[in-house]
């Protein structure tokens, strides 16, 4: 089968280039390395994967590009986004173009083609809610349009939209994976993402700073059970024009996770509180909890992520020691 992964150069798309090469796949990706890399897919042409795997430096804004590479390939998994609280917020404007317009450009050549597709959407759509477990069809909650992080959330949401209304009006098969906190080996710190940022610290013994007071809670993922999930969806018939969550289950403080983090590692790193209005601009507010349903996930494909919050702590400490 071939494959197209937009973004395939980032975290996640790279984890899932790697598992669709090794089942047999070609995989085609493209990305314009806003925050993707070569270094997540190097490794991967010295594999023996160089015949089967092909790779554009562009945006996903360039329809020609777009229209011969959908048209080439079987499947599309749309993950190129901007991505990261830091990132969001320094680059505005070109956040909201890249993920409305670019989702906009693979949609239209998703149906022009009839290519199956799945887009990448956030947790980040629910925006302020404080109940837990958050489920597919609740509500959307945000703060002021002063407030810039709320962009990146409405963004994803358009996105949303406009599957569910190609997929209404043009039967295009498609499916939208809401996305929870997915970590993992070769996730970079630069752009807010806040255990691998905790991890590097607690390494140097640097000061592990959280922001806020720290009783905000996230769930986290491990991005196997994130691809695989990615996959099986792709997979299932039933998931034609759903939302689906993908997320853990074990709640934890962002406090409590520094903890973690620095009894693991050993680390003699001071936990230091850093408040929002220092560690950002006025323009960011937080959202105080985030916690998943994966009813719907199980109904669907019969599994949900299992690995651990320790498990994951773990394999992230393993990558960082292995750089040294």
């Amino acid at each position: 089968m071939r494959i197209l992964i937009t973004g395939g150069a980032g975290f996640i798309g790279s984890h899932l280039a790697e598992t669709c090469l090794e089942r047999g796949d070609e995989v085609y990706i493209i990305d314009d390395l806003s925050t993707g890399t070569l270094d997540n897919i190097d490794h991967l042409k010295a594999d023996n994967y160089k015949d089967k795997l092909f790779v554009t430096i562009d945006t996903v804004l360039n329809t020609d590009k777009m229209t011969e590479l959908v048209g080439i390939c079987d499947v599309v998994y749309h993950l190129a986004a901007a991505v990261g609280v830091q990132y969001i917020i320094d680059n505005p404007l070109t956040s909201i173009i890249t993920n409305v317009g670019g989702t906009e450009c693979v949609l239209q050549m998703c149906d022009k083609f009839k290519k199956k597709v799945l887009i990448a959407s956030t947790s980040e759509v629910y925006g302020k809610h404080d109940h837990a477990p958050l489920v597919e069809t609740d509500d959307s909650v945000y703060g002021p349009s002063i407030k810039s992080r709320w962009s990146y959330a409405a963004s994803k949401l358009i996105d949303e939209f406009t599957a569910l209304a190609y997929h209404k009006t043009k039967k295009l098969d498609l499916r939208i994976v809401r996305l929870f906190n997915t970590v993992g080996p070769r996730q970079t710190e630069r752009y807010g993402m806040v255990l691998p940022r905790f991890v590097t610290q607690a390494l140097k013994n640097d000061p592990i700073t959280v922001y806020g007071d720290g009783k905000q809670t996230r769930t986290f993922t491990h991005v196997k059970n994130v691809i695989q999930g990615l996959l099986k969806l792709m997979e299932s018939p039933q998931a034609n024009g759903e939302v689906v969550n993908i997320g853990g289950v074990e709640e934890v403080s962002i406090f409590a996770l520094a903890e973690k983090i620095k009894e693991k590692i050993g680390s003699s790193s001071e936990i230091k509180l850093i408040p929002y209005d220092v560690a950002y601009p006025k323009e960011f507010e937080d959202m105080q909890r985030r916690v998943p349903s994966t009813k719907k996930l199980a109904s669907l494909i019969g599994e949900v992520p299992t690995l651990t919050l320790d498990e994951i702590i773990r394999d992230v400490i393993s990558y960082y020691k292995s750089l040294s």
